[in-house]
């Protein structure tokens, strides 16, 4: 049985192009990147030399890429520093979105606990923050906004330009966490007007264990970690240096490619979503056109989610009903309750996620497939039953 992978919101595959890039690192240039020694020195230059590369491919300066373990990493230093540092003000007033990662969200609950005041702005149905809410939540102790660039889950983009150009008029620090869309959209610091932005480079075929935290220059950051000098004082830790190489040529080939990429991944996504439409009280979950290329997420009533997936992943295909961040939990998906979904369809939840190794010969068994599922699901669901009915579900 063939493997049917659409499920890289949560993990891509690792590129050939990284894999190659790493090798070195970890079997002839394995030094410590601080120690004197030539190869010490030789692992240092490899590390500098990728983190050049990282920031051109996102518009920044070197000295504004600090490197980290992953994407929650970079949330949770990126969000400390801005609150901690506005908590020196009298600031302690942060605004965030209600279907942000857990990243973001347990940071926050962490904050509220020490005396912040956290105040989440609405996606509404389209699954996309409104820059109107933003300016009316603006207050003058506002210490930060941390708004997502695209959702994990349903992959709808969110104005982050406009967002932050309305913390830039108001003195406000704004942080988005990009990790999902690194590398499947364009990312130009300089010309969305960020403070702070995350990324992890198992989201674009890069290894996992690495990412990293563009802060800019003038920004203050708060050490997170403490230990050596490792990132000029900000981040403690042996540098992973194979991970970082993995992650600057995969962000690299990434970029590169995007736009190819982008339109051959988005029509596939579009082949899905018409494909399996006509599939009777099902939904697609979030605005259309402002989603992230390769992200489809659906609804079905009258079924679970967890059936599903293990449905599928008997066909052979790999999908999910959310964030793999939270798998593991039965309560239905915060995002999709924040978007205004009612629990009971919520628990029929589908997320495929799709990259540039997936084929249209591929994307045609998918749709065939989530046809047959659901129907069968539905022909052993007693709730199905009641919905044919017009019962009222308890």
């Amino acid at each position: 049985m063939k493997t049917i992978y659409v499920d890289n919101a949560a993990t891509t595959q690792v590129s050939e192009t990284a894999l190659n890039a790493m090798l070195p690192l970890l079997k002839d240039t394995y030094g410590n990147p601080s120690s004197l020694h030539h190869l010490g020195q030789r692992a240092k230059e490899v590390l500098e030399d990728a983190r050049e590369r990282v920031a051109a491919c996102i518009n920044a300066e070197p000295r504004e890429i600090y490197f980290t373990s992953c994407g929650t990493e970079a949330d949770n230093q990126a969000i400390l520093s801005a609150a901690y540092n506005g908590a020196k003000k009298g600031k302690k007033h942060i605004i965030s979105s209600k279907f942000e990662h857990h990243a973001v969200l347990h940071t926050l609950e962490k904050l509220k606990a020490e005396g912040f005041e956290i105040e989440l702005l609405d996606v509404y149905k389209e699954g996309i923050v409104r820059v109107e809410d933003l300016k009316a939540a603006l207050r003058d102790d506002t210490a930060l906004v941390t708004i997502m660039y695209a959702n994990n889950e349903v992959g709808t983009i969110q104005p982050v330009k406009e967002l932050a150009a309305v913390c830039k008029e108001r003195g406000v620090t704004f942080h988005t966490d990009a990790v999902q869309a690194a590398g499947h959209i364009k990312l130009d610091v300089k010309d969305l007007g960020v403070d702070m932005l995350s990324v992890s480079a198992h989201k674009f075929h890069g290894p996992k264990g690495v990412g990293f935290l563009y802060c800019k220059k003038g920004v203050p950051l708060q050490v997170f970690m403490n230990g050596g000098a490792q990132e000029r004082n900000r981040r403690a830790g042996t540098e992973n240096t194979a991970g970082i190489v993995g992650l600057a040529a995969a962000l690299e080939e990434a970029c590169a490619n995007i736009d190819k990429n982008s339109a051959r991944i988005a029509s596939y996504r579009d082949k899905i979503i018409n494909g399996i439409k006509d599939i009777e009280l099902s939904f697609v979950n979030g605005d259309l056109e402002n989603r992230l290329p390769g992200t489809v997420n659906m609804c079905f009533e009258g079924i679970e989610g967890e059936g599903l997936l293990l449905l599928l992943d008997q066909k052979g295909i790999c999908a999910s009903s959310g964030s793999a961040c939270t798998s593991g939990s039965l309560d239905p998906s915060h995002v999709l309750l924040s978007m205004g979904v009612p629990v009971e369809i919520a628990h029929g939840s589908l997320r495929i996620s799709l990259s540039e190794y997936n084929t249209e010969e591929e994307v045609d068994f998918i749709i065939e497939s989530i046809h047959e599922v659901v129907a069968y699901l539905r022909s052993i669901s007693p709730v199905w039953e009641k919905i044919l009915k017009g019962e009222e579900i308890k």
